[in-house]
């Protein structure tokens, strides 16, 4: 019997040595798939971090990548061989083929799990909607779900390659154009310092919406003058008052939505 126990032992022992010392499990990540000179490279990367990085709001490659090593099926565990690399990128070099692999391959995902980000971005993208624009019957803003339901009615379908902010500025004008909500950017409120002639300036390009208060400044020759925009002027205003030295401040993104809370 004490034998047979150590027979055991030895075979347990034995059939760890024999397993493929080119293999390694992960866990918990998502796998971005790159295929090239014929064979197929993968890398093991954290949840949510690949499209961040594709954004470019995620700068560290370390906070991406799980482990900056090159398989050619993560599931499994292979890893992509010296050969296979130098062959495909012509570099054995783990971490510059990580990097392409990161940026020219493919994100792996269940139909499930794209289903799920999709409708989260639809979301997001509504509630950036509703927080940049207003009924300009009212003033005040609508609800996420309401804008939800108007960019249904007009069938839009999101771009998996784009943030929600990035798309909200075409839901807007979309929505504008074929939809049955009225809707308007939310005013932005700016305390200017400028002279007279930018402001005469700004004034016969029709960029202001209201002038709130003028008051003069201590800057000679200037004033101060506080205003609603649309934030699609902003640029253009900017331009002008900065080219004659004056100055601007930006009281409020969301003038409405400020007047709520007062």
């Amino acid at each position: 019997a004490f034998i047979r126990q150590d027979d055991q032992v030895v075979a347990r022992m034995s059939a760890r040595l024999q397993a493929p010392v080119n293999q390694k499990r992960l866990t918990n990540i998502v796998v971005v798939r790159l295929k090239k000179a014929g064979i197929r490279f993968e890398i093991a990367c954290y949840p949510n971090k690949v499209q961040d990085w594709k954004n470019k709001t995620e700068k560290s490659l370390d906070d991406v990548i799980q482990v900056m090593t090159v398989f050619t099926n993560v599931s499994k565990g292979v890893l992509a061989s010296s050969e296979e690399l130098k062959k495909a990128f012509s570099s054995d070099d783990h971490r510059k083929c990580c990097l392409e692999i990161l940026n020219h391959g493919e994100l792996q995902v269940s139909e499930k799990e794209r289903k799920d980000v999709l409708e989260q971005t639809f979301k997001d993208i509504a509630t950036i909607v509703a927080e940049k624009c207003v009924n300009p019957d009212t003033g005040r803003p609508y609800p996420p779900g309401m804008i939800e339901r108007a960019m249904h009615d007009v069938h839009y379908s999101v771009n998996p390659t784009k943030t929600a902010k990035q798309q909200a500025l075409s839901v807007i004008k979309l929505l504008q154009e074929k939809g049955s909500l009225k809707l308007e950017r939310a005013k932005m409120r700016l305390l200017l310092v400028l002279g007279e002639a930018s402001l005469q300036q700004i004034k016969d390009k029709d960029l202001l919406a209201s002038i709130e208060s003028t008051t003069a400044s201590s800057t000679a020759g200037s004033q101060q003058v506080q205003c609603l925009i649309d934030p699609s002027f902003f640029r253009d205003i900017n331009e002008i008052v900065k080219k004659e030295g004056g100055s601007v401040e930006v009281l409020s993104v969301n003038a409405a939505q400020d007047s709520q809370t007062e």
